[in-house]
Formats: C-alpha cells, structure tokens, sequence
C-alpha cells in the first residue's frame, strides 16, 4: 500500500490518498480527522503508522506502507 499526502489551498484541505500495490485509490480523505476514517475504512492496523505519516511526512512524497 502507498500513502500521498497532497498539500491543498485556503479553500481546500490537506488530502491523504492510500493506493494498492497497482497504485489503484483505496481511499482519499482529509488530514482533519484521520482516525474517523482510517476505522470507517478497516484500517485500524494502520492506524498508527497513518496519523504518524500524516504529521511527518512532507507534502508530495510517495511512501510505501
């Protein structure tokens, strides 16, 4: 799985998008309130990892989970 944070505007957020290994979009949601999506999305194993990358990772930079 891939993770891509995407820097917005000041009328649009902050994206993550997460990516199988196809690079085919599993999921693409705000940076607001990771954790109400990444366990609506089944993806509490993740859940660390995601909200570690979100706050770490620079914008535009591919990672691989």
């Amino acid at each position: 799985m891939y993770f891509l944070k995407t820097k917005g505007t000041d009328e649009i957020s902050d994206y993550v998008q997460l990516r199988d290994d196809q690079f085919v979009l599993i999921a693409h949601f705000k940076t607001k309130y990771p954790e109400q999506i990444i366990k609506k999305l089944k993806l509490e194993k993740y859940e660390s990892q995601l909200i570690r990358l979100i706050q770490e990772v620079p914008f535009g930079l591919l990672y691989k989970l």
